[in-house]
């Protein structure tokens, strides 16, 4: 029983990466951060849902804050007028057609889920 425990904490997390427009120049992890927290209007970000896993893991590893560090930003945010929160999308399929819909779109996926409609900006490890 012990040895089961282990092991499924031991299971790591699908490598997500940072997707752009192939029309599109690449973009920074840094640039990513500073997208998704309202710091920069460059581009057009694409969320995934609000609690999802990758969601939770992408904030985690892009910009150190957790989901309700979060979403206390785009209320601080919202209440200014100094910005509009990236659109939020159900799952990574929606994200990646997104994203390969608009040259100016930034998302981010499960490493697996690339394909030749997008190119991959960051690796996010």
């Amino acid at each position: 029983m012990i040895l089961a425990l282990v092991t499924v904490c031991d299971v790591r997390a699908e490598e997500i990466v940072v997707i752009v427009n192939l029309a599109a120049a690449t973009i920074s992890k840094e640039q990513t951060a500073d997208l998704y927290l309202g710091r920069s209007d460059a581009w057009t970000p694409i969320d995934q849902a609000v609690g999802s896993e990758i969601y939770v893991e992408f904030y985690k590893k892009v910009t150190g804050r957790d989901s309700a560090q979060v979403k206390a930003i785009w209320s601080r945010i919202l209440f200014t007028g100094r910005g509009i929160p990236p659109k939020q999308l159900r799952d990574s399929e929606a994200v990646k057609k997104a994203v390969a819909a608009n040259p100016k779109a930034v998302g981010y996926i499960e490493k697996s889920a690339v394909d030749a409609s997008i190119k991959v900006a960051v690796s996010i490890d």
